[in-house]
């Protein structure tokens, strides 16, 4: 509309009208400026006008400036703001300000009380700027401005902050100074912490709009001292068996006392003051006491307190001639006790009452009074915390001191066993707090109210009488808050303006202006008790009275009335009162010094002006003057300012805000008038329910209407244009309250709502239903109550198609193409299609109310369910059961949510989430029939024709395509000709579902993916006994990995397994916890324990008392295993059979004992050795565990035998029958005849671990070692290595980076067909370095059990010197079967010593060897294939620590006696020790490589490098590392010599062998003895004869030599 040229708009914008107000013969005349008005403001003389463009125009009298023009100036631009672009003006009686667009303010005018801001001058002739600081920030900070108000001496400032700033004179200030004027703007800081809305100023006083605290603002601790005076604002006194908590704590500064900073809504408790000083009767109040009840002073109820929190009316100095009298009248006060508020808590008192909800109150009134009875709690000791076990006190304190409450005499009056007297004072005081608008109340408030005057206060003592307790248990509370916190919507709290408000007011009070029902002064804001919950918008103050609007477009006025400009009474009011404008909805006001200017919707859709005041019949009406936007009145001068109709933009707008307000109050009348007394009713459980949720929703919808309608009539104020329309930018809060409330009211209507509430409506209504019938606009001629009902609740329904009518209507005044147009559009439609879709969702309930009413009562009962909708059923017999019997009765009803299938007496309800149906092809059969498949049935139904089968089969598919998008109950519904969807709804998808047939899964619960009416994919299945299984389903059962908790009954604890599943069993590898604390990891078969596996049992798993790992079959250990006793001390290593040791073993102990032998169930029986650790041999029959029995030979360390019959136990005392022997001294070549040879009786290695092979096997997809496809297991390697790579993506923390990164370089299959060559066998031998390094690839698997079974049987009591050939016989075991599994991964590698042939040109690839790899071996044509070579770099450094302790404890005398000698031959310098060895004069280097000549004293100088090589022999693995560190050492050696001869030479084995012996010495290598057995039993047969074999017997023989070196 604005783009029509900027003349046009000129013209048509802020047209100014203005009257004087004191006659009615005046005809409002126009002011002509050349520019639109944005806004106005009136001073007593004066008045300011803000127009377009951001200039200030002055007229009337202005004294301040200095060229004074005689008669009442015309409007003169205000230069000084040019350049500054003012958004707001605002004008006290003789001073004005303006605000500019960057939060700037400007003041001018009169400034001898302060208010201009500026210190020093009398007048301030131009605008001039004034800055808020705030010095609590450093650096201190300016505050940018949005509004302010000038009152007569003062001005008041809201910061961006939402905080009130002040300066000028007077109390009105709510600032704590002594000192007036105050120059300098200062924060008021009770209102800090406070979203202050909007300010007003009267003359003399002040008023803010302050939204109410949510629940979340409260959370700063309370005060307990005075802010002023530094006192306890309470105390506590402790008597036997109750506390008195007294407030009576009174502040001599005169000034209200609050919470912190005023941020609780509370003012703290401080006692009632009477004006009348007439004492109390005392006698009256100790016998109160004594019974329990706190007295109430009697006096003049108009000086009781009417807040809920018990503030106090100050008394205003002026009564008493100066501040000493009121001292001593306080101090006489304070001396009569009976007087304090006072709160006692009995100890002995037990709480019976319900609890309030206190979500319900609108802001939460939890004073310090919460925080002193909490922190009191802890002083009166434990018997008060059991009395409140029922109801934290919190919650208790808000019951005894709702939002409300009126309250006489500090706290009396809300303590519970308040004699009568006291509820009738409190009834009095109700009905004098100007309750007379309790339509205007929120339901909640008066709710509160009803519950108050039944004084359904909790019998909190033990001590009251029966009576009260009869009373106070019979209201019964409802728990529905009928008036949301905060927004409609979370979303809309931020967005639309709020309703919640209060309205706090300060200053001089003397015509009542201040509404806090007395004529007191305030020196600080308080607030107004009697406006909270009226939901006040927008506050104005005349001179000396004061105005509120209401969301409900409802005014309150008081203060003074002289006029009558109050338009209620002729008296004035000191409390808000309605002002009488007969339902006239108003929604601008404004007031002058004695006038009253109210703008209200008319008829038509143009606003009509009122005017209450001087002169004028009260409530006259103006003469209209077009589309007002807003009106301004001040001094005694009224403005009106208007707008033109163009295209019909601007009615529009005021049709939409004046729809929207009527729509509000409809919504209102409806809550109190209709739904309140409803929600009394006597309902049943589920209606009541369904009542409450409707009412809840109702409340919802009426307050977005309520928040919508403020923004709209703002929006007219200001702005009017369609950028500030919320309900285009946030359509969504409204669509999604008005779905929801149509859905709860369809599910009312559904289960006969309106039927049941018929009774209580009549009981309600009487026989006359006319207000039902006013209400719900119902047009028929004797419609039944139930319709009526249901056309009152359908109302709302009816504005969503008003809303799209005016957005059309709006749309209409721009252009097509416009963005505006568009927006409104868009708009229009999405409230349409929600009408369409509502009108249809109406339908639906009433289709399947009205089936409820036919179907037969008894399954009524079960299968209505309130979000239930009927779709369609077969009651016309188009849908019949195949191979039905011919008397039954089979009637299938489709709801939204399931199938019901229905016979005579029962029925069975199939989920539709659940539920798969399919057409059975016809093939001519004639037959129409649909296959309906469920978790648990399955069965055909027919039907009676090809058009109803296509019927129900589309109607079923949508109803589950609904049921499962989740929007079963607010979706577009089936039949709705919606044929856009698609018909198929997927056969794999999310649902839950409960088993009901006999079986393994009889009543569990399974949650997850479904395929075909079976679990497929991932799901959680819970059995009401407590097992819960989650994981992976494939076609109904338990298949893939997952987890499996069962209650263990005997135990309390749970048995845990977590692993893989196959058809519903545990199959595969898992760990299963058992609730004894034994933890199972291994392989399962069928759910049972089957393969190889670890048993670990006892309370903590670091030192569980036995560990068994080995084989398993079916559940029991049976064949080779390790059990490790660690109670005893003792490892078994053997044979099993059904958890028995049988068959040959070994046993070793800590003590060194070593027995190897046969036993037989579980014990040491038959042949068997025993040797304990001197060497002490037995070799014979056992009948039991180191229990000897029968023949045997006894062997001593030295020698000697005895050989015979034996008999009992190792250790104890042995009866022997036989021979002892002593074998000659010279019989040398016989010495040691009876040497016995370990290891025959003993498992050999291949038959051990056979169980950790055959997985392996397996896992490649054989049936057993060898016999299967090469390519299969080559897939089955693939498989295994991407599923384990999803599972790590899932979740990637399992794994480093460098496991990632090896996984991806397994997944290039090497080429594993055709000839080998090097290149190959690299290729091969890398692939396997990587494979066993991740337990996710079979081979790395592999390896990584076998590592962990080596060390379990020989780590620990397993070290044990006598083990060492069966360890070394293990690993040439394992070398030789995964070289069996890597020639059938690649069947072209040669087997066990085959040579693979050397590619000529690649001769020197040969000389680059990897040190730790690739061991370099004498030059031969080709390169020998051996398991070692390829597999001892892989598997050997895992199993390197056991081995060699075995080795270093085998070796042990020997490398005892081999150190003596080279720490001995080490205390010899070098030039010495060469010599003692007798090297050849010529090798000894004469001078070390830095040329420093070798003397007599040298140490560790020669050949250094060559020492140095050598002793890396301990850092290596391998015995390849080994020999290829040896020669290193060797050409180290070589090359030293050769720099000394200086010429090529070629060594012989004399000349080798001491220099060497020299560099084995110096080298000082501890265990050497170990390193040469182990480089000697794990060596590559095929070195043995080659340089490395030469080498390496060169080093034993250093090795032997100085063991036997004697020293000379």
């Amino acid at each position: 509309p604005r783009g029509r040229g900027r003349s046009s708009a000129e013209k048509v914008r802020g047209l100014l009208h203005t009257w004087k107000g004191y006659s009615c013969s005046v005809t409002p005349e126009r002011l002509l400026l050349p520019r639109p008005v944005l806004q106005v403001a009136l001073g007593a003389r004066h008045g300011v006008l803000l127009v377009e463009g951001g200039q200030v125009y002055s007229f009337g009298e202005l004294p301040w400036k200095q060229s004074q023009v005689p008669e009442p100036a015309k409007p003169t631009l205000e230069s000084a703001l040019s350049g500054q672009r003012v958004v707001a003006v605002a004008a006290g009686s003789f001073h004005s300000g303006a605000v500019t667009e960057d939060g700037g303010i400007h003041m001018w005018g009169d400034n001898g009380a302060g208010q201009c801001g500026l210190s020093g001058l009398s007048t301030v002739p131009n605008p001039t700027p004034v800055a808020l600081v705030d010095s609590d920030t450093s650096p201190p900070q300016t505050l940018p401005v949005l509004e302010l108000a000038c009152g007569e001496k003062h001005t008041l400032a809201l910061s961006v902050q939402r905080e009130v700033w002040a300066w000028g004179s007077g109390c009105q200030l709510g600032l704590n100074a002594s000192v007036f004027p105050v120059w300098k703007p200062q924060k008021v800081e009770h209102l800090v912490g406070r979203c202050v809305l909007q300010v007003a100023c009267g003359a003399s006083h002040s008023l803010a709009l302050v939204r109410c605290l949510g629940p979340q603002d409260i959370h700063r601790p309370p005060v307990d001292k005075c802010r002023q005076c530094n006192q306890l604002l309470y105390t506590m006194t402790d008597k036997e068996d109750h506390v008195i908590i007294s407030d009576s704590h009174y502040c001599p500064l005169g000034v209200e006392l609050t919470e912190d900073e005023g941020m609780l809504e509370a003012p703290a408790p401080t006692p009632g003051l009477k004006t009348s000083p007439s004492e109390p009767d005392s006698e009256k109040g100790e016998s109160a006491l004594a019974n329990g009840v706190l007295p109430s002073s009697d006096s003049d109820p108009a000086a009781q307190t009417k807040d809920g929190s018990g503030a106090v009316s100050v008394v205003k100095s002026s009564l008493y001639p100066d501040e000493q009298a009121v001292k001593d009248y306080l101090k006489k006060l304070s001396d009569n006790t009976q007087t304090d508020a006072k709160m006692t808590i009995y100890r002995r008192s037990y709480l019976m009452g319900p609890k309030l909800l206190s979500g319900g109150l609108t802001s939460t009134p939890s004073s310090t009074l919460n925080h002193l009875v909490a922190s009191c709690a802890s002083a009166v000791g434990e018997r008060v915390a059991s009395t409140y076990e029922a109801l934290s006190l919190k919650k208790m304190m808000n019951f005894y001191l709702p939002s409300g409450v009126s309250r006489s005499g500090g706290l009396a009056g809300t303590v519970p066993g308040v004699g009568d007297n006291t509820t009738e004072r409190v009834r009095q005081e109700d009905s004098m707090q100007g309750k007379k608008s309790s339509s205007t109340g929120d339901i909640r408030e008066e709710e509160a109210e009803g519950l108050r005057r039944r004084l359904s206060l909790p019998g909190l003592l033990s001590q009251v009488s029966p009576r009260l307790l009869r009373k106070a248990g019979r209201p019964r509370m409802r728990a529905v808050a009928l008036t949301p916190l905060g927004g409609a919507v979370p979303e809309a709290q931020e967005v639309l303006p709020t309703l919640q408000t209060e309205v706090w007011s300060w200053g001089h009070g003397e015509h009542g202006q201040l509404g806090h029902g007395d004529n007191l002064a305030r020196l600080q804001p308080l607030c107004i008790k009697s406006l909270n919950n009226k939901e006040v918008v927008r506050v104005a103050a005349g001179a000396h009275h004061s105005l509120a609007v209401t969301a409900q477009s409802q005014v309150f006025s008081w203060g003074s009335n002289s006029s009558g400009q109050l338009g209620h009474m002729e008296s004035p009011s000191t409390v808000p009162r309605l002002a009488k404008v007969n339902g006239i909805r108003v929604w601008d006001v404004s007031a002058g010094e004695r006038h009253t200017l109210l703008l209200a919707d008319g008829d038509c859709i143009q606003p009509i002006i009122y005017y209450s005041g001087q002169q004028v019949k009260e409530g006259e009406e103006e003469s209209q003057l077009g589309y007002v936007s807003s009106v301004f009145a001040g001094g005694r001068r009224c403005v009106a300012l208007s707008d033109r109709n163009v295209m019909g933009f601007i009615a529009s707008l005021h049709e939409l805000a004046a729809a929207e307000r009527k729509f509000y109050c409809k919504l209102c009348n409806v809550k109190t008038q209709i739904i309140r007394p409803l929600l009394d009713s006597a309902l049943g459980q589920v209606t009541l329910g369904l009542l409450q949720t409707l009412a809840g929703r109702f409340s919802l919808l009426c307050h977005l209407t309520g928040q919508h309608a403020a923004s709209l009539t703002a929006n007219l104020r200001r702005g009017r244009d369609v950028k500030s329309l919320l309900i285009l930018d946030h359509a969504g809060i409204f669509l999604d309250s008005y779905n929801e409330y149509c859905s709860s009211l369809g599910n009312f209507q559904v289960m006969a709502g309106f039927q049941a509430l018929t009774k209580p409506s009549l009981d309600f209504f009487g026989k006359s239903p006319e207000l039902l019938q006013r209400l719900s606009e119902c047009s028929e001629e004797n419609p039944t109550m139930a319709d009526l009902l249901v056309a009152l609740f359908y109302l709302p329904t009816r504005h969503l198609h008003e809303y799209g009518r005016l957005l059309l209507k709006l749309a209409t005044c721009f252009e097509v193409c416009s963005n505006d147009y568009q927006k409104l559009q868009d708009s229009c439609s999405k409230f349409e299609a929600l009408t369409l879709k509502l009108k249809r969702k109406r339908k639906e309930a009433e289709y399947t109310f009205h089936f409820w009413k036919s179907f037969p009562g008894k399954m009524t009962d079960s299968l209505r369910k309130p979000h239930r909708r009927l779709i369609c059923e077969s009651s016309n017999k188009a849908l019949t059961l195949q191979n039905a019997g011919r008397f039954s009765v089979n009637w299938f009803i489709l709801f939204n949510d399931a199938l019901v299938h229905a016979q005579f007496s029962t029925h069975h309800v199939f989920p539709l989430a659940t539920l798969w149906v399919e057409p059975i092809p016809e093939e001519n059969t004639g037959i129409h029939g649909l296959k309906v498949i469920t978790p648990e049935e399955t069965f055909t139904l027919l039907a009676s024709s090809a058009m109803e089968k296509t019927k129900w089969l589309r109607s079923i598919n949508q109803a589950v395509d609904q049921a499962l998008s989740g929007a079963g109950q607010d979706s577009t519904s089936v039949g709705s000709g919606s044929s856009g969807q698609k018909l198929e709804p997927p056969t794999s998808r999310t649902a839950s579902y409960t088993f009901y047939k006999d079986g393994r899964l009889k009543e569990a619960t399974y949650e997850g993916r479904w395929l075909n009416g079976k679990p497929n994919g991932r799901g959680v299945l819970k059995w009401p006994d407590g097992r819960i299984y989650t994981g992976e389903f494939k076609n109904g059962l338990e298949d893939g990995f997952g987890e499996f908790v069962a209650p263990n009954k005997t135990l309390n604890k749970n048995d845990h397994y977590q692993g893989q599943w196959k058809d519903g069993k545990m199959h595969g590898l898992g760990t299963y916890r058992y609730a004894s604390g034994e933890v199972y990891d291994g392989s399962f078969q069928d759910g049972m324990r089957h393969g190889h596996g670890m048993l670990r049992s006892g309370k903590l798993n670091t030192s569980s008392p036995s560990v068994f790992i080995g084989q398993w079959l079916q559940d029991k250990k049976t064949g080779y295993g390790v059990f490790d006793d660690i109670t005893k001390g003792e490892k078994y290593m053997g044979m099993w059979q059904d958890h028995l040791r049988q068959g040959t073993g070994v046993v070793v102990t800590q003590f060194g004992l070593y027995y190897e032998g046969a036993f037989k169930d579980n014990k040491m029986m038959g042949t068997g050795i025993l040797l304990s650790e001197d060497d002490t041999t037995y070799e014979g029959e056992f009948s039991d565990d180191w229990t000897l029995n029968g023949k045997g030979v006894l062997t001593m360390a030295n020698g000697d035998y005895l050989e015979g019959s034996f008999g009992g136990e190792w250790g104890t005392g042995l009866k022997v029958t036989g021979s002892y022997f002593k074998p000659h001294l010279f019989d040398t070549d016989k010495d040691k005849t009876h040497t016995v040879k370990l290891g025959r009786l003993c498992v050999c290695a291949e038959d051990k671990w056979q169980a950790v092979f055959e997985e392996c096997w397996s896992q490649l997809g054989c049936e057993s070692s060898g016999q299967g496809e090469n390519w299969k297991a080559w897939e089955n390697i693939a498989v295994a290595l991407t599923t384990s790579r999803r599972q790590i993506q899932d979740s990637p923390e399992i794994l480093s980076r460098s496991h990632s990164r090896t996984l991806e370089s397994l997944e290039v299959i090497p080429q594993h067909v055709g000839p080998i060559t090097m290149e190959r066998y690299h290729t091969i031998r890398l692939y396997l370095i990587k494979a066993c390094d991740t337990p996710l690839h079979p081979l790395g698997r592999l390896v990584e059990t076998l590592v962990a079974v080596y060390r379990m049987t020989y780590v620990g009591v397993g070290a044990n010197r006598r083990l060492l050939p069966q360890a070394v016989n293990e690993i040439k075991s394992y070398l030789n079967r995964i070289f069996q599994i890597v020639r059938f991964l690649f069947p072209d590698l040669p087997e066990e010593g085959g040579l693979i042939p050397e590619p000529t040109a690649n001769a020197e690839d040969k000389k680059e060897p990897d040190a730790t790899d690739a061991p370099l071996e004498s030059p031969k044509p080709g390169r020998v294939v051996s398991s070692s070579a390829l597999l001892l770099p892989v598997l050997l450094p895992r199993l390197y620590p056991p081995l060699f302790t075995l080795y270093a404890l085998d070796k042990e005398r020997e490398d005892d006696v081999y150190w003596e000698c080279v720490l001995r031959l080490n205390k010899q310098p070098d030039l010495a020790l060469l010599a003692f060895l007798g090297v050849q004069q010529k090798f000894w280097p004469v001078n070390v490589p830095v040329s420093v000549p070798v003397l007599s004293s040298t140490k560790d100088a020669c050949f250094a490098s060559a020492v140095e090589t050598l002793q890396q022999i301990s850092t290596t693995f391998t015995p390849s590392d080994k020999l290829q560190v040896i020669q290193l050492t060797f050409e180290e050696i070589t090359q030293e010599v050769q720099s000394l001869l200086k010429q090529d030479f070629l060594w012989s084995m004399d000349d080798l062998f001491p220099v060497f012996l020299y560099v084995v010495l110096r080298a000082r290598i501890r265990n050497l003895g170990s390193e040469v057995s182990l480089i000697e039993d794990l060596m590559d047969p095929c070195v043995q004869h080659g340089e490395h074999g030469i080498m390496f017997t060169t080093l034993k023989a250093c090795y032997y030599q100085i063991q036997h070196e004697k020293i000379t």
